[in-house]
């Protein structure tokens, strides 16, 4: 397995299938290619909002692939005549060959039009099911139900967004570490844009301080293999 971090929550996992989730590129200040140069079998999307979103659509269509999303982002783009799976929370399905197990997030969820935001259901987090056991978050509160995750799925290796503000800061991040207990954790959703401005290595500190999860820091387009 191979995971590269495309900036913000932005991820490519490549698996038993060739994952993105949340693909934001174009507008993306940290992301190390153009939309144009992802290749993916599946896209999966943790909510509605724009820098999550991204460039899902034009991916979709020039790789054929097929989008997992929440019930009402997945009826909005199937009207664009996109391959969609549509789910919610609580529930696993297989897509190819990689399971799919939508969690709960705290966060709000709007798609947003060119003057209006539409509904876009609830955010939502995913544990992936393929050669190893992920858990990417998305945007999120620390909620105590964390701990389910971890009872339920036992994820070996997590993304958590530790940007504060719009997620989790440090400090709740590095508890949700704790609480999820992966083998590894890599930080997101941070240094994006001013307003996210954090310094991953206090997270790491703050894990260490807590728990024994590996922290690997990423810079944009690094990749790492397990």
């Amino acid at each position: 397995m191979q995971i590269t971090w495309l900036g913000h929550s932005a991820f490519e996992i490549e698996d038993m299938d060739h994952i993105v989730v949340d693909p934001f590129i174009t507008g993306n200040p940290m992301a190390p290619k153009r939309w144009d140069e992802v290749k993916c079998d599946i896209i999966a999307l943790t909510h509605g909002h724009g820098d999550h979103v991204g460039d899902t659509i034009e991916i979709a269509r020039k790789n054929n692939a097929v989008i997992v999303a929440i019930h009402e982002i997945a009826q909005f783009l199937a009207k664009l005549d996109l391959h969609v799976e549509s789910m919610n929370k609580g529930a696993t399905i297989r897509v190819k060959n990689t399971g799919f197990s939508m969690t709960h997030a705290i966060h709000s969820s709007g798609i947003s039009g060119e003057k209006i935001m539409i509904e876009g259901g609830e955010a939502a987090g995913y544990v992936m099911h393929g050669s190893k056991v992920l858990y990417h978050a998305g945007d999120t509160a620390l909620f105590k139900d964390m701990e389910l995750i971890a009872e339920l799925y036992k994820p070996e290796i997590a993304f958590l967004p530790i940007g504060d503000r719009f997620t989790m800061g440090i400090k709740e991040a590095a508890l949700a570490t704790k609480m999820i207990a992966p083998r590894v954790v890599i930080p997101m959703h941070y240094n994006t844009f001013p307003l996210v401005e954090q310094d991953p290595f206090a997270f790491k500190e703050a894990v260490e301080s807590i728990c024994p999860t590996e922290v690997v820091i990423l810079n944009p387009g690094d990749r790492i293999s397990f």
